[in-house]
């Protein structure tokens, strides 16, 4: 049979309430009884019921996540390393993740409603976020605590972290110019997205700043998918003109644009630079390796999931509102790779 506070309480002399405060820190408990109990729960192995304590507090100590994935299948690395920081910062404040996917639309909405009027979650966090943005819409009329990664278009009156991807973009942009290139395309992230927004906004752009002309049959759009990149680049390289350098809005589309270079025996790097956006662990790891911008996409998440969690506690967060710089780190599927670029 499992030890249970009634049992702490009966081998330490005190009643069920002190025993309960005491494990939960309470002022009003003294620090000698504090540690008589802890001792003897320990020494007994007792161990908290926290559905119960759940109940008893009308909280869930979750946090809810719905990832926007079209299909069965989750692949994207993305998520992946956006992920292992979440969950690993969340478990450190004593709070479990919970993970749903849905395709964006009706069935991603009504799991957000769900967890919310289900009281699954104290929390959620929001992610790519658009640029007329449901989600959030929705969570801010009803007042539910919520973080976002990401911006969108119009108020700005919620807490969230972002990467300046207009800037990031533009360092692309000019590494490339610098390497001689004229004819640049680039494979766009769906354009509903925010951050498809900025970093269009930074590739157009550095485009004048460079004095390069800007190609309207360069510019095509992708799903963020390897798919989706592997087959743009089939259509950029089938022009009578293609492109000497192809920027992708990711790192997914990205290492579909270097196999169908290399499909047609193009190398990437000499023949052809290719360039992504993200830095996710794989890209270091390519062949050629991936010229991309970096973003801390661990470290966002460890962030996000911190912020949420001392909003939901009513705690003070500090900055609600973070938006960080990305960097440059240039590798050889852009051609010669110079030590002053490489990671920043």
């Amino acid at each position: 049979m499992p030890v249970t506070i009634k049992d702490v309480a009966r081998r330490v002399g005190k009643s069920i309430t002190t025993v309960s405060r005491a494990l939960n820190d309470y002022d009003d408990v003294s620090s000698e009884t504090k540690a008589l109990v802890r001792r003897v729960a320990a020494e007994m192995g007792y161990t908290p019921n926290r559905t119960a304590q759940r109940l008893q507090k009308r909280r869930s100590d979750t946090i809810g996540l719905v990832l926007p994935t079209y299909g069965p299948r989750f692949s994207d690395p993305f998520f992946s390393e956006f992920l292992a920081g979440i969950g690993n910062q969340t478990a450190d404040f004593g709070y479990d993740l919970l993970v749903s996917t849905r395709a964006p639309g009706d069935e991603e909405m009504e799991a957000y409603r769900r967890k919310v009027q289900g009281r699954q979650v104290d929390g959620l966090i929001v992610v790519r976020t658009r640029q007329q943005d449901p989600r959030v819409d929705y969570l801010r009329r009803i007042g539910f605590p919520f973080v976002a990664f990401g911006r969108v278009q119009g108020t700005l009156d919620f807490p969230f972290v972002d990467v300046d991807g207009e800037q990031g973009m533009r360092q692309l942009v000019r590494h490339l110019a610098e390497q001689g290139h004229r004819r640049i395309a680039y494979i766009t992230p769906p354009s509903n997205l925010n951050f498809a927004q900025d970093r269009m906004a930074g590739f157009q752009a550095a485009m004048v700043e460079q004095g390069l002309a800007l190609d309207p049959s360069l510019v095509v759009e992708g799903e963020l998918t390897h798919r989706s990149g592997y087959q743009q680049t089939q259509r950029l390289l089938a022009l009578a003109d293609p492109p000497t350098a192809i920027v992708a809005g990711n790192d997914l589309m990205a290492l579909g644009a270097m196999r169908a270079a290399q499909e047609i025996g193009l190398r990437v790097g000499a023949d052809i630079a290719i360039a992504g956006f993200d830095n996710i662990p794989m890209a270091e790891h390519a062949h050629p390796p991936l010229t991309t911008v970096d973003q801390p996409i661990y470290t966002i998440g460890r962030m996000l999931s911190a912020m949420l969690i001392r909003i939901i506690r009513q705690e003070e967060v500090g900055e609600q509102q973070v938006l960080l710089q990305p960097s440059l780190v240039v590798r050889q599927s852009s051609g010669l790779v110079t030590q002053s670029k490489e990671g920043g």
